[in-house]
Parts: structure tokens; sequence; C-alpha cells
């Protein structure tokens, strides 16, 4: 039967996030961006809803006196994903 899709990971640019992050074991910002081709503002949004869910963690630092955002999956936004990748399995043929 139908099982539930989770409504956070069901937006596509969440979704583009945790695929990347899923085989990364950190991503910086700026890669997040040019990969999703996504602007900086929507990126912050998505990335922040991600993390208040516990998704993943985010990381502000500097490098040569540049701010520097970096992003990883946690333990729950692993679990997550699989099990949205499962449920999303009975909806297809």
């Amino acid at each position: 039967m139908f099982k539930p899709l989770d409504p956070l990971l069901h937006s596509q640019l969440r979704l583009a996030i945790m695929s990347l992050l899923l085989g990364l074991e950190e991503a910086e910002f700026t890669f997040l961006k040019e990969k999703t081709e996504s602007t900086a503002g929507n990126l912050s949004v998505q990335l922040d809803k991600l993390e208040k869910a516990g998704y993943i963690t985010i990381q502000k630092s500097f490098r040569d006196k540049r701010p520097l955002t970096t992003c990883q999956i946690t333990p729950k936004g692993i679990q997550a994903f699989e099990e949205y990748v499962e449920n999303l399995k009975n909806y297809l043929p």
C-alpha cells in the first residue's frame, strides 16, 4: 500500500541537497548552490528547514577572512532519506 512521503524531502531542492550530502562527508554552501542551480537565498532557506528538522548540521566559519558555510547530513537525515526512497518505491509500477 502507499506509505506517506516525508513532505520535507518531497521538495525538489531539499531532495537534491540531501542526495548530494548523502554521498559526501560534507559540502560547502557554494558547492551545493552550484550543483542545485539554486539562488543563494532559496538554498539558505531550504538548508535552514533541513537543519531545524535535524536532517543536516551547518557549520559557519571563515576561510581567508571570508565566511564559509559547510553542511553535513546527520544519521537522522540518512534514515529519513532512506525511508523516503523506500516509500517512494511503492508509488512506482
